[in-house]
């Protein structure tokens, strides 16, 4: 249930990002603003709290090519891993252990801007490179029995991506988008005896581009 409900205000907050930009992406040549809208598969890399790599996230991103070839643009996404832990004793303290099985869960919600460069402009297939850079909020939890602990924490990211649109049209108003990247944040978090320092991630985007 709480993983259904990140995902709904996340996609809540991405319809809006997308509202925002979209008058500005929509009124350019279609061959100048771009605005991608895609679904999301994480691979958490050295995360010994939620390292199982999953689906649960989507991605947004728009903007305008100032150039034939660089553009800039503001992105914002969303991503939940998790992993269940079998029954195990934890010692909490030097006076207390507890016997449980776990649900760990990692939610990600990363936003800013973004910097690319495109290589064949105005061709049938656009492939890119880009960098993104903004903050992160996190928020770290484990399930056990009917309770929750968990810890929220803010960071900075960034993320190096390369991708490709495909256009079936002339006018570039509507094609695919595809994408493997990956992503760093300085978010820390203790919830239990574990400890999060950082988080690393690679993946891939597959969606529609605008």
């Amino acid at each position: 249930m709480k993983r259904v409900k990140n995902s709904y205000m996340a996609t809540v907050l991405l319809a809006l990002f997308g509202l925002v930009l979209s008058p500005q992406v929509q009124g350019q040549n279609g061959r100048n603003g771009f605005f991608h809208i895609d679904w999301q598969f994480n691979v958490p890399l050295g995360n010994d709290f939620a390292g199982v790599a999953s689906g649960w996230g989507m991605n947004f991103e728009g903007g305008y090519y100032l150039t034939p070839n660089w553009g800039v643009g503001l992105f914002l996404d969303y991503h939940t891993n998790n992993e269940y832990v079998s029954t195990r004793t934890i010692t909490l303290n030097d006076h207390s252990a507890v016997t449980m099985d776990q649900q760990h869960s990692v939610f990600q919600l990363p936003f800013g801007a973004s910097l690319r460069y495109r290589f064949l402009p105005d061709s049938f297939i656009e492939p890119y490179a880009a960098v993104k850079m903004g903050a992160e909020y996190a928020r770290t939890a484990t399930y056990y029995n009917v309770y929750e602990t968990r810890d929220k924490s803010w960071g900075f990211t960034v993320s190096p991506e390369v991708g490709m649109s495909l256009y079936p049209t002339s006018n570039h108003m509507f094609g695919f988008h595809l994408a493997l990247y990956y992503s760093y944040a300085t978010n820390r978090s203790k919830v239990l005896v574990y400890k999060v320092d950082g988080l690393n991630n690679f993946g891939f985007r597959l969606g529609l581009s605008f």
